[in-house]
Formats: structure tokens, sequence, C-alpha cells
């Protein structure tokens, strides 16, 4: 993507370290949260393909093209697969914002020189919103939920029912299983989406 080179390369890092997370979370006994781990490893790694800072990496002109084929196709099957769960839908929109950066890169004379791109004012500003509220939403989400036993000022808070080691919540489930670093995985893309989407 364009902009100074610093951002671009922790950009990449970030979405690449995502993508490495969602390829080890694809180790899970559980079917379906290996075949979301999977699009959501693409996901990452193309991401942190795209944000390469041009000036170091000018990307050939079939690149673009190679992405909206690509993640066309991924949000193809994302679309089949949200017949049985609507969380797959945020995939559809995940795969479309990339097709629709790929599209506008591959129009913009600009690509290849690091200036601007000009996408449509109108999807971009959707797009934001989105991930904008995917992202507070998400974050709201990962902030634990404690109950204060007695109710007494200097009462240590008690974990809600369901979680911790001692009550069959979510400690005994490996590390890949647990829905909380899978969300933070989530909104760690999501947060990478809105930083390549601003340029726009």
């Amino acid at each position: 993507m364009h902009g100074p080179a610093s951002p671009g390369w922790l950009l990449v890092a970030l979405c690449a370290a995502t993508g490495a997370y969602c390829l080890l979370r694809m180790r899970s006994s559980v079917e379906e949260q290996r075949r979301a781990a999977g699009g959501e490893a693409l996901m990452g790694f193309g991401m942190a393909a795209m944000a390469v800072p041009a000036a170091v990496f000018p990307p050939p002109a079939w690149v673009w093209p190679g992405y909206a084929v690509v993640f066309g196709a991924a949000g193809l099957r994302a679309l089949w697969a949200a017949r049985s769960g609507r969380h797959h839908l945020h995939h559809l929109v995940g795969a479309a914002a990339m097709v629709y950066m790929a599209v506008v890169m591959a129009g913009s004379p600009a690509h290849a020189h690091g200036h601007g791109a000009s996408g449509t004012p109108l999807l971009t500003g959707v797009l934001l919103l989105y991930f904008a509220g995917y992202v507070l939403l998400t974050g709201v989400r990962l902030i634990p939920v404690v109950a204060v036993a007695g109710g007494g000022p200097g009462t240590p808070p008690v974990p809600a029912p369901g979680g911790g080691a001692g009550s069959g919540g979510r400690a005994g489930a490996g590390w890949g299983d647990r829905p909380e670093l899978a969300r933070a995985c989530r909104l760690s893309m999501a947060i990478g989406m809105l930083a390549m989407l601003l340029p726009l």
C-alpha cells in the first residue's frame, strides 16, 4: 500500500503474525474452527503482502488482478459458508474489501510511484464504518467480565461463570481453541483493514 515505510512495516508485521497464529489455529480439533482459521490465515497473509511499502517492493501489474481473483474466490466461499453461520458474513465483507482495494490499486495510475490511490468515497466510507464498528464491538467483547462477590469495598473480583481453571471453562481447551484469542486475531485484522482503507 502507499504511505510511509515505517507504518507499512508495522502493518506487515501485525498481519503476518495474525496469519501465522491463524495457521496454528488450523490444528484445532473442531472442524468449524479449522475452516474459519484457514480463511483468516489467507486474509492475514494477503493483507501483509498488500501492506508491503511500494517504495521497497513495487508490485508487478499482475499482482492486483491476482489479489482480486483470490479474494473473490474467498468471498464466494464465505458466502457459501454463511448458510451455516452468520459469522462467515464478516469473512465475506473482509474478502470484498480486499477485492475492492486490489481493484483500486490496479486502476490507480500512480500505484507504482507510491502516491495515494483514490477509491469510491461512498464504498470506502461504508467499509471504514463497518470495520470501525467491528473493532469497537470486538474490543468491548474482549473486556473480561467479572462479578464482585459480597459487593463490599475491597472484596476481590471473582471471575464470571464459565471461565477459570476450576470451573470447567476455557482453561481446559487448547490455546488454539480459545475464543478470546480468535477474537483478538480478528480484531487485529480489522484494525489492519482500517489502516489499509484510510489512504483510499
